[in-house]
């Protein structure tokens, strides 16, 4: 059996390696980072979904390019929530978070001075895969606590079960593997 998945989203095809997390879980590896022609598709398509909004929020590291091409395409600011603090942040905002793709649990910050731009506004939050939901919390509890207005929650990719949630924008679901299924 090929250790590959065939996925289809915004008029593309991609082969994703398939990845060990456990003895039982196995996931599909959806990495946007230099693949240019897959990120200008799928922000063009989520935009095309998305509501009316203000700023586009999202978590360091592998959705920032997708919200930078979706800032730069339509006109709105995008913020980061960074996983360590940075020499320029004042007075930052933290919330725990725990990720599948990541074996530990990490702390998202953002910038207090980024928060008073979002505070008030329309916010879309933005990622590449959704699957646990733990980064997607951590981001909408950061929104409550500076007072943004989540209007979206988008995805390229719902992981898992996270395709069977009705609150979630995304352009194709992502199975989750048996490991003994690929791997030996």
């Amino acid at each position: 059996m090929d250790n590959y998945y065939e996925l289809h989203v915004a008029g593309l095809t991609r082969q994703l390696p398939i990845c060990k997390v456990d003895e039982e879980l196995s996931i599909a590896a959806f990495i946007l980072f230099s693949d240019v022609e897959l990120t200008v598709a799928c922000a063009k398509t989520l935009l095309e979904r998305a509501p009316e909004f203000d700023v586009i929020v999202t978590a360091e590291a592998k959705g920032i390019p997708l919200a930078y091409e979706m800032s730069r395409e339509s006109g709105k600011n995008y913020y980061i929530c960074r996983k360590s603090t940075k020499l320029y942040m004042k007075d930052p905002i933290t919330v725990e978070v725990k990720s599948i793709t990541t074996a530990k649990t990490q702390t998202l910050y953002l910038d207090s001075h980024e928060a008073e731009f979002i505070s008030g506004k329309r916010v879309l939050i933005v990622d590449d895969v959704i699957s646990t939901g733990g980064s997607l919390r951590s981001i909408e509890a950061i929104m409550k606590e500076i007072g943004g207005n989540i209007v979206g929650k988008a995805a390229v990719l719902a992981e898992g079960v996270a395709a069977d949630r009705d609150d979630l924008i995304f352009l194709a679901p992502l199975p989750v593997f048996n490991t003994k299924d690929y791997f030996a």
